[in-house]
């Protein structure tokens, strides 16, 4: 029961970050968009390009450390998660919340079918997801954290007994 609320948690603190990037004008998140719309954004003055760096450095900042921070206090010191098996398949677990409610809910719902990420001007551009970043999505959900659970648990046994 933990770890299905503690999926929940996760989720939030990816939740929250994008909430906050969008709230005085999506266009304050187009670090988030492909190349084209962020040129597109700059070109009609809405944003510098030093302006879209900041905001990204400090979405990173904030959302994976928020996470990385969660994950590592949930599995190990809510649940003391020890050695690598126990650990790895919670961390497994958590990023998988994660990346589906990622790719299902904020990409292919909040993005994809609701106009609160739509930056005007831009709607020639849409999807703002393209196939191709879609599917490299789908590949770092799918493939990338079974890879990051295993260097994550790897990693957490030099320091945790």
């Amino acid at each position: 029961m933990a770890l299905v609320l503690e999926c929940v948690v996760v989720c939030f603190i990816l939740l929250v970050p994008c909430v906050v990037a969008i709230a005085n004008g999506v266009h304050n998140a187009v670090f988030l968009y492909e190349q084209d719309v962020q040129d597109r954004v700059v070109r009609m003055g809405l944003i510098t390009r030093r302006a879209i760096d900041r905001n990204k450095r400090r979405f990173k900042l904030c959302a994976l450390s928020a996470m990385l921070a969660f994950v590592i206090w949930a599995v190990y010191g809510i649940n003391g998660a020890r050695g690598f098996w126990q650990p790895f398949w919670q961390i497994y677990a958590l990023a998988m919340a994660e990346g589906l409610f990622d790719r299902l809910f904020i990409d292919w719902y909040w993005v994809e079918h609701t106009r609160a990420w739509t930056i005007p001007g831009t709607e020639d551009l849409k999807p703002y997801i393209p196939p191709k970043t879609r599917l490299v999505k789908w590949l770092v959900v799918i493939v990338g954290n079974p890879l990051l659970a295993a260097a994550l648990a790897g990693l957490m046994l030099l320091f945790v007994r």
